[in-house]
């Protein structure tokens, strides 16, 4: 797969998640083999799973969540990419966030096989909270 396609997969499927669609997001998952390795180190294998696993991000159980990209790392021989991003939302207490990245592997039909999640907070909890 070549650069561009890999920048513009990469970028779409980390918008699914400020658009708030669990189904777009999910269309990215190659349906055979997908591994989500959580930020926390749980991993969730298959779409069933890593569905289960964003349900309540995209319930907004957390509150409204954005994610803005930062930087993006390409690797077209491998087909992976590396996105660096910032997360905020808003609680009682006010706005929020951390930043992270996602490590994506691609298969050759474009589909992530591999979900690695890295977050940079002093505590990352994502309990429900109240907007």
């Amino acid at each position: 797969m070549n650069r561009e396609k890999l920048e513009d997969l990469t970028r779409s499927f980390t918008e699914t998640f400020n658009d708030n669609d669990l189904d777009a997001m999910m269309s990215y998952f190659a349906d055979d083999a997908a591994i989500y390795d959580q930020h926390d180190g749980a991993i969730a294998e298959g779409l069933e799973a890593i569905r289960a696993v964003f349900q309540p991000q995209f319930d907004g159980d957390y509150g409204v969540m954005n994610f803005a990209a930062e930087d993006l790392f390409i690797d077209p021989e491998q087909g992976k990419t590396m996105i660096r991003w910032l997360c905020t939302f808003d609680t009682k207490r006010g706005r929020t966030g951390w930043r992270g990245l996602d490590i994506l592997h691609f298969n050759e039909a474009g589909k992530i096989t591999t979900k690695l999640t890295y977050a940079k907070a002093k505590a990352l909890q994502l309990d429900l909270v109240e907007a």
